[in-house]
């Protein structure tokens, strides 16, 4: 799929260069990511995702340290047991498990909801600045550079558009 895409963007981009030539198409380049990162609310929503993940890694704990003390008395009961409770423990054994690698996958899935949701006002004014800086400087489009699909930009149409989306980000406000 990401061969397909960048086989598109590369002929996507000889049509510019033929374009070029009759001097119509520039375009714009820049790191997403490292846009984001660069805003000064990125922080706060790291501290605010460190926050929520040592909740989750300490309950995660708490459930590690219950099954453990289970498991525990299990073994140093085990040998008294009649086979009915012998049975209940190891099924109450097997449930706890079961629960805390459950919590474990659903705090992930929780983790990855909170970033996306906490980075959305973010990525909506990232964009929005992508978006008037691509239309203030005459720009085809604007390639983001994180996943190197392009490996050369031709500077008679290429433009590094990061400092004109910062300042367009300082002047949109959050």
């Amino acid at each position: 799929m990401k061969r397909l895409f960048t086989l598109c963007l590369m002929l996507a981009a000889c049509g510019a260069f033929s374009s070029v030539a009759q001097g119509q198409v520039r375009f714009g380049y820049a790191s997403y990511n490292g846009l984001l990162q660069l805003m000064p609310e990125y922080s706060e929503v790291q501290v605010q995702m460190n926050e929520l993940k040592t909740k989750y890694e300490a309950e995660a704990r708490y459930n590690e340290t219950a099954f453990k003390r289970m498991f525990a008395e299990f073994l140093q009961g085990q040998k008294d047991f009649p086979q009915t409770i012998l049975l209940k423990r190891q099924r109450d054994l097997q449930d706890a498990m079961e629960k805390g690698l459950a919590f474990r996958r659903s705090a992930d899935s929780l983790l990855r909801a909170a970033e996306h949701d906490l980075l959305a006002p973010l990525r909506a004014r990232l964009d929005s600045a992508v978006a008037a800086v691509g239309l203030e400087r005459g720009y085809g489009y604007v390639v983001n550079t994180d996943e190197r699909a392009y490996m050369f930009f031709h500077p008679q149409v290429a433009e590094d558009a990061t400092p004109f989306i910062l300042e367009k980000l300082t002047a949109i406000k959050p």
